[in-house]
């Protein structure tokens, strides 16, 4: 632990965060680095990112082998999954699967594995295994199977549209962003899980349940998403 000051302490923890490449784990690792609960962040992607900072440990891996990084995992407190693709970059549903199901359910068993405590998924505010819509049946699939996992920490976070600045153009958020600055007072009452959520909010979210410390399984919607990135300043 770090004690910061006399009567205050600080937990020190490690975080292995996947997908950090994409819009939240990119404002989920700059906000770590920030968190003074965390002291050591371990990234998993495909490509490197232009950053040096003396927290972080960067592993480029391969994705479809990743048993082969089982010992990255060791000593790990929380593991946050940001991985997520589109329909469109997948290019078939077997790419999605692997992409949205596969790898996380893979991350999930190597987490339970090396005995973390905690696990983060991002997943989606249609989730269902039982969808008509692929996109949400996945998305629900990959819910169960980890469940089935049994961490002593589950987070599933099912944010509505995500906001934030892309490097693709993504259709259906591009139009969320420009209806919720036209018509903010849409998204009251039975509509505000419909809410749509910014990127860095999600990534405030994550960590303040993090540092919570909770045992069980949790499913953090748009709404919970609002009131938990409220909770802690620890990386402002």
């Amino acid at each position: 632990m770090i004690l910061k000051e006399e009567g205050e302490v600080f937990l020190s923890k490690t975080a292995l965060i996947i997908g950090a490449t994409g819009l939240v784990g990119g404002h989920l690792l700059e906000l770590l680095i920030k968190c003074e609960n965390y002291n050591k962040i371990v990234l998993l992607s495909r490509r490197p990112l232009p950053l040096a900072d003396e927290k972080v440990q960067q592993h480029i891996v391969d994705f479809d082998q990743l048993d082969q990084y089982q010992l990255l995992f060791n000593d790990v407190d929380d593991v946050f999954c940001t991985l997520g693709t589109t329909m469109k970059k997948a290019k078939t549903k077997e790419q999605f699967v692997k992409i949205d199901f596969e790898y996380p359910l893979k991350v999930a068993k190597l987490a339970k594995q090396n005995g973390v405590q905690q696990f983060f998924i991002v997943t989606a505010m249609g989730a269902n295994q039982h969808s008509r819509f692929f996109y949400n049946q996945v998305k629900g699939n990959v819910e169960a199977a980890i469940r089935e996992v049994d961490l002593p920490a589950l987070f599933i976070i099912r944010p509505s549209l995500i906001l934030g600045e892309r490097n693709e153009q993504r259709f259906g958020e591009d139009l969320g962003q420009k209806i919720t600055k036209a018509f903010p007072f849409l998204f009251k009452g039975l509509l505000k899980k419909y809410q749509p959520n910014r990127a860095q909010d999600v990534a405030k979210a994550m960590i303040n349940l993090a540092l919570k410390d909770d045992v069980g399984t949790f499913v953090v919607d748009s709404s919970l998403i609002e009131k938990h990135k409220k909770n802690h300043n620890a990386y402002e």
